[in-house]
Parts: C-alpha cells; structure tokens; sequence
C-alpha cells in the first residue's frame, strides 16, 4: 500500500504535467464553458507559427435551444476586435449535432490557420459561438504569440 502523503505527491506532480488551458471567459450566456484545448499550446502564451494550423476542441453544455451556431474569432489588440477568418464558421459542421438542445454537453472542433502574412505579435485571441438570436453560446480569451 502507498503511502497517503505520496499519493497526494504523486496527483498533485500528474496534475500539474496534466495542466488544462488557462482562458477567460468573455461572457458565455446561452452555454458554459467546461473545457477549451488549443492544440499543439504546450505553453502560455500559445506560440503559434505562421503557416501553421491549430485545432482547437471546446467542451460546452448548452442552456438554451438552438437550431444552428456560428463562430466569429477576432484577433484583440488595444481593446480593438479585429476579425480573423476561420475556415468553417458554422458551429453544425464542426462537431456540434444540431439542433442544439438544453442541458446537453457539445464538443466544438475547429481548425485556426496562421497565415504567413500575419504581423509577427502579442494579441488576444477572441473566441465565439453565437446560437440563433446571437447571444454567446460561448465566448473564450487566450493571450498568444505569433511568430515566424
């Protein structure tokens, strides 16, 4: 039998290898945010490559019903929204089964490309779903570099 102060050790030492990702929420209404993965983000803030692309999986139980959802991403810099394009903004084709019914936990799958021609910089970036009447499903801030 282990000892109890060397289990506490042992799940405190896999905890922290095991650290989830830090965000803020930005004012999540229709959902709740259980979980956001940016992958690969073993550090923060995320370096991401230019001409790289990055997965990113957000865990999310819904307060509300919905037919459909909608992603909007922004890169946030001075308080500024500045859009950024993502290749399926359409919540339905990117793992969630709509329609969205209360109460039931989604996994929302997306891909965010970092062009090459991006500035090399320190932003935010900004990520939402809104469901049918625009209210934020989710809504979720990470601080990130990009680089060459």
């Amino acid at each position: 039998m282990v000892p109890p102060p060397l289990v506490v050790l042992l799940a405190l030492a896999a905890t922290a290898l095991a650290e989830p990702l830090r965000f803020v929420d930005c004012g999540s209404k229709d959902g709740s945010i259980q979980e956001v993965n940016v992958s690969p983000c073993p550090t923060q803030p995320c370096q991401l490559v230019k001409g790289t692309s990055y997965s990113i999986n957000v865990t999310f139980s819904s307060k509300i019903e919905s037919q459909g959802s909608k992603a909007k991403v922004y890169g946030e810099m001075l308080h500024v929204d500045i859009p950024f394009p993502i290749p399926e903004p359409d919540g339905c084709k990117s793992g969630i089964q709509c329609p969205i019914e209360k109460g039931h936990s989604y996994s929302y799958l997306n891909k965010l490309p970092v062009k090459t021609e991006y500035p090399s910089i320190k932003l935010i970036v900004k990520w939402e779903l809104v469901d049918d009447q625009d209210q934020m499903l989710f809504c979720w801030k990470i601080p990130v570099q990009i680089t060459s």
